[in-house]
């Protein structure tokens, strides 16, 4: 019998393979699955994507140039611990670009794009009532970049999408709790959003991200102390 393509060892595909590792790694460690200060190891890594170290070697410069994880001639590779004043300065960053892009979105009122957002957020609630957590953190990083190309502005996008990746580390979220309350202001967002209620939006925006944001400096200040 045929194995479903979806059981196929990264190995087994002829493209971009240090890409698909790249994202599959980005994606654990964004969701938490993997967390500050773990290690990762070549072999093992290739091993278990069935790919020769090659691909594994280049995808760990690519989340190494990310911010995302740190090599070290002593410790190895790991999982780089987030600086709870760079978080903070990220956060202070992000919370003015999110802010804008929310009330553009609502100035521009792009119905085709704000109704793939609504999808977007659909399926977010969605997952999060069958509570398929992994599938949570994919989905806010489409669900802002849905609002990101609603403001119609591409330089401002592109700039939200380096934010986005640069303080992923720290804004990993795995509390159910934390979630339901996110995917509840993802709502809220959009809705003003669609109201075209552009004060309501930036602030809303600006709100979510700050919160986000004091929960990631929490986080960095006490992985930071483990480390010490």
């Amino acid at each position: 019998m045929k194995k479903p393509q979806s059981s196929r060892p990264l190995g087994a595909a002829h493209t971009a393979l240090f890409h698909q590792i790249y994202e599959a790694l980005r994606d654990r460690i964004q969701s938490g699955e993997l967390r500050p200060g773990d290690r990762l190891v070549e072999d093992r890594l290739a091993e278990d994507f069935g790919v020769s170290r090659n691909p594994v070697r280049e995808a760990i410069r690519m989340l190494s140039a990310d911010g995302l994880i740190e090599v070290n001639a002593r410790r190895g590779v790991y999982i780089a611990v987030p600086d709870p004043v760079k978080i903070q300065e990220l956060v202070e960053i992000r919370a003015v670009l999110e802010g804008h892009n929310a009330r553009l979105a609502a100035r521009r009122g792009n119905p085709k794009l704000l109704a793939a957002a609504g999808r977007i957020l659909e399926r977010g609630q969605a997952a999060l009532i069958a509570e398929k957590t992994e599938s949570l953190t994919r989905l806010n990083d489409e669900f802002h970049s849905a609002l990101a190309r609603a403001s119609e502005n591409e330089s401002l996008s592109e700039m939200l999408g380096s934010m986005r990746l640069r303080s992923s580390l720290g804004f990993a979220m795995s509390d159910p709790v934390v979630q339901a309350q996110s995917w509840q202001e993802h709502a809220g967002i959009l809705q003003a959003i669609l109201d075209g209620d552009e004060d309501t939006a930036e602030a809303l925006s600006r709100s979510h991200v700050l919160k986000a944001g004091d929960r990631a400096k929490e986080r960095a200040e006490t992985a930071a102390q483990a480390a010490s």
